[in-house]
């Protein structure tokens, strides 16, 4: 559904169905939801088993609560951007909007962790997840790692800072990524993949100070001998030698791939002006509450009338004075850099 919250018939609903609501969301920036009425001290005084939950960019509060957002600009901001890359050019952002959607996902873990506390003390509350700080968590151990020793991690492309040999490789007719993590798996990969014991029993290449140290001698002799083999071919050699290693892909190769299909991530959805349209599967599985079959994405306010209907008991009068009174703005109009929701 969708409503109009400059309005007041649009704010009056939306009040009515904020008492009897177990979650609002929101994502403006600043003080808007305040300046509209419909701030945590409003909402909780209706709700007291409210759980609000605020997305902001930088907080809410101090003196960056009125700065604007945006993914890419937070990854170079938290100094993620300057691990990814080469060394010798600047570092590079990632192409998938990554700190908002973690970003979601740290909201959607600190909404259930409110709703377990409210299941113990009968309580809501107010819940804050900025874009900013899920970005700084997601450097992930370069940030310890920097406070206790004043470490700055190297941009190493494709391949590791502490790892070899680890990377990109490339076989007669593709790319593939392998992952020596590991003496012992390093030890498999030139004993049973490459032939080459002496390599995996030499005494300096049992430590990993020692494989660093010979890192491009290491990786040029088994850049020549994957060369000389389809990627399909190594891949199923690396496997049957227990060595992590799978396919580049471009996002249309995975989306076909047999791990793909296997999973069923990909599947048809009815739509009823369009047919069918595409779907990516929701990645959870329950065993014993297994999630309700998706269904495609209504269209703006499809459905207002009828959860108004049955929440709040409008009559179709009602509901017409509503939308008359500019409660339910236009249909066909998109958002403007914000929105609230309300989940029951």
């Amino acid at each position: 559904m969708a409503l109009d919250l400059k309005t007041d018939a649009g704010r009056t609903i939306a009040l009515a169905l904020v008492k009897d609501a177990d979650v609002v969301v929101e994502n403006f920036s600043g003080q808007v939801m305040t300046r509209l009425g419909l701030g945590w001290e409003t909402l909780s005084a209706l709700n007291p088993r409210l759980v609000y939950c605020a997305i902001s960019a930088y907080g809410r509060e101090g003196e960056f609560a009125d700065r604007l957002g945006f993914d890419p600009v937070t990854q170079a901001e938290s100094g993620f951007m300057s691990m990814n890359g080469y060394e010798d050019r600047d570092g590079v952002r990632t192409g998938s909007s990554v700190m908002d959607i973690s970003t979601g996902m740290m909201a959607s873990n600190a909404i259930l962790s409110a709703i377990v506390a409210r299941s113990r003390t009968g309580k809501g509350q107010r819940v804050e997840v900025a874009l900013y700080d899920t970005a700084i968590t997601m450097t992930g151990y370069a940030t310890l790692q920097n406070l206790f020793n004043d470490w700055q991690p190297r941009r190493v492309g494709n391949g590791s800072a502490d790892t070899v040999p680890t990377g990109v490789f490339h076989a007669s007719d593709g790319p593939f990524f392998m992952v020596c993590a590991s003496t012992v798996i390093f030890q498999r990969v030139f004993r049973d993949v490459a032939g080459r014991p002496d390599i995996a029993d030499d005494e300096q290449l049992k430590r990993p100070a020692g494989r660093m140290a010979e890192r491009q001698r290491l990786i040029d002799m088994l850049a020549v001998l994957f060369a000389t083999g389809t990627r399909a071919h190594w891949l199923a050699r690396l496997k049957e030698a227990g060595v992590p290693a799978g396919a580049v892909r471009t996002v249309a190769e995975a989306l076909r791939s047999p791990e793909t299909k296997a999973r069923g991530l990909v599947t048809q959805l009815p739509h009823p002006t369009a047919g069918t349209v595409p779907n990516v599967a929701f990645p959870m599985r329950f065993s014993g509450t297994p999630a309700p079959a998706p269904v495609a994405a209504p269209t703006l306010g499809q459905h207002t009338r009828e959860v108004l209907g049955a929440l709040l008991g409008y009559d179709a009068r009602r509901l017409d004075d509503a939308a008359r009174a500019g409660a339910f703005g236009q249909a066909a109009a998109g958002g403007s850099g914000g929105s609230a929701e309300l989940k029951s």
